[in-house]
């Protein structure tokens, strides 16, 4: 009997609780991890995944010139024959092809998935305790449970992009803040302070997360935070490194790609169409799957100290979409941003849910509500995103593998997809993703023409010079010996 009570009481605990967590979640996050890079948005992925590769190629790592595969003008509006990347600051990819370096015999693509999955899982355990310093441990398990099964986070949280790590470096900053302003600790300022400069170079978005940290301050008033240098001297710190890497790379023209579009360059902000993307498309159907839309209004329900903090919050999203219109609206990855908030909300919405509702009804019926809701958004939004892990081009896979086995490692390949990389990708080559003057990109080094298409710019090709390899699937061309053919 005292086994039995004690092995509830085990099960009660918090700790465990979480623990069960973090293993569902990362059993999630495995799902169709050894996929190509050839699911939704693998160019930004390939992208992403090719400077860590080029990283493990070169004699060293230079982190202040990452290069990646692209060749073209597509990103920069110039060539870009030395194949700069310069985005993010890339620690990240550094740290990887360092761990590839060590251990030659680790797949790529596998080790950054894995270490997406593993960084999100610190982000799990960060908003936990983040959320258990506000709102209660109840409301900070329910937290993590969500962003553990929520299928948009399920996906973004083992892709090769830079989104998992800096929702990571943000959220663990704003739990070290908000612990500074509790016990002016150095540590926990320490923490929020490399937290903030970390997920700076690799998202400036997080700027827009300011009424965060403004709304802590304004809690913390009474300890005269007010009067605390260390809190004026954060941003100033924080955003130093980034401020001398946007400045470095302007040395590198060819490797910036063009952003100003993101604000607003196709007039869409503030328009019917930036709504119906945002608010509908995205949070309403892709998050929360219709039915999540009720947790989320039941915030509304209860005002305490908490709901002003999470308002402020929100904040940052409305002026993170607002600014940044028309990248939100192009690109769904971009909403990683506010995978925290939600979690957050649709958590404390639920909880105040059941407080309602329980005192009309009873326990077992109140439960079996909010079971159904919770199914039903889960359903809608899984529909919404399944699609995601589905490689939607195994014909570029194929294709890359047999330039990979038949071509020099040094060529450079031309690999026609409308500018998409990821087929380029896929060859373990650098190159240009787009045809159409092809004598042009041949002066330019290309060496190799790859394409899964057998049309009219192959044809022309496959008859002025020699071809490696001709299937139902791919053509491979030689573009520096001729064919025997007569004219």
């Amino acid at each position: 009997m005292q086994k039995k009570l004690k092995l509830k009481k085990v099960f009660k605990r918090p700790s465990f609780l979480l623990a069960l967590i973090l293993l569902l979640a990362c059993l999630l996050r495995l799902y169709r991890i050894t996929n190509p890079v050839a699911d939704w948005h693998a160019f930004r992925q390939a992208d992403t995944a090719s400077v860590t590769r080029e990283y493990v190629k070169a004699a060293h790592i230079d982190l202040l010139r990452p290069q990646y595969q692209d060749l073209s003008n597509i990103q920069s509006g110039l060539d870009n024959l030395s194949g700069y990347r310069m985005v993010e600051f890339p620690f990240v990819n550094a740290a990887l092809a360092l761990i590839l370096r060590t251990f030659p015999s680790l797949d790529l693509v596998i080790l950054s998935r894995l270490a997406s999955v593993f960084i999100s899982l610190l982000t799990i355990l960060v908003l936990y305790q983040l959320v258990k310093e506000i709102s209660g441990r109840k409301i900070a398990l329910l937290s993590a449970l969500i962003y553990t099964v929520l299928p948009y986070s399920i996906y973004y949280s083992r892709v090769i992009l830079p989104e998992p790590y800096f929702v990571f470096f943000s959220t663990y900053s704003i739990w070290q803040f908000y612990l500074f302003a509790k016990n002016k600790k150095n540590s926990n300022y320490v923490g929020a302070l490399l937290g903030l400069a970390l997920a700076a170079l690799l998202k400036p978005f997080v700027v827009f997360l300011a009424p965060v940290y403004l709304a802590i301050i304004w809690q913390f008033r009474h300890h005269k935070i007010f009067s605390d240098p260390r809190v004026y001297l954060l941003p100033i710190l924080a955003f130093a490194p980034l401020l001398f890497w946007r400045e470095w790379i302007k040395n590198f023209p060819t490797g910036i790609p063009a952003s100003k579009w993101l604000f607003n360059g196709n007039g869409i902000r503030l328009r019917p169409a930036w709504f119906r993307w945002l608010f509908y498309e995205r949070l309403t159907k892709l998050f929360l799957g219709y039915f999540g839309l009720i947790f989320l209004f039941a915030n509304l329900c209860k005002k305490d100290r908490s709901f002003y903090f999470y308002g402020a919050w929100w904040l940052s999203v409305i002026l993170y979409f607002v600014i940044i219109a028309s990248g939100n609206v192009q690109h769904d990855y971009y909403q990683n941003f506010m995978l925290p908030i939600v979690a957050i909300s649709i958590a404390r919405g639920l909880n105040i849910f059941y407080e309602q509702l329980k005192p009309k009804l009873n326990q077992k019926l109140t439960l079996i509500i909010i079971f159904l809701i919770s199914f039903l958004g889960l359903f809608f939004a899984w529909r919404q995103v399944s699609g995601y892990f589905n490689v939607n081009h195994w014909e570029y896979v194929t294709a890359g593998a047999a330039v990979d086995q038949l071509v020099d490692p040094e060529a450079l390949v031309i690999a026609p997809a409308m500018g998409d990389t990821q087929f380029l990708f896929q060859t373990n080559r650098r190159g240009w993703p787009i045809g159409f003057d092809i004598e042009d990109k041949i002066a330019k080094g290309a060496s190799i023409y790859v394409s899964v298409d057998y049309d009219w710019e192959a044809k022309a090709l496959e008859e002025k010079y020699q071809v490696i390899a001709k299937t139902d699937d791919y053509i491979i061309i030689n573009l520096q010996s001729l064919t025997n053919k007569k004219p």
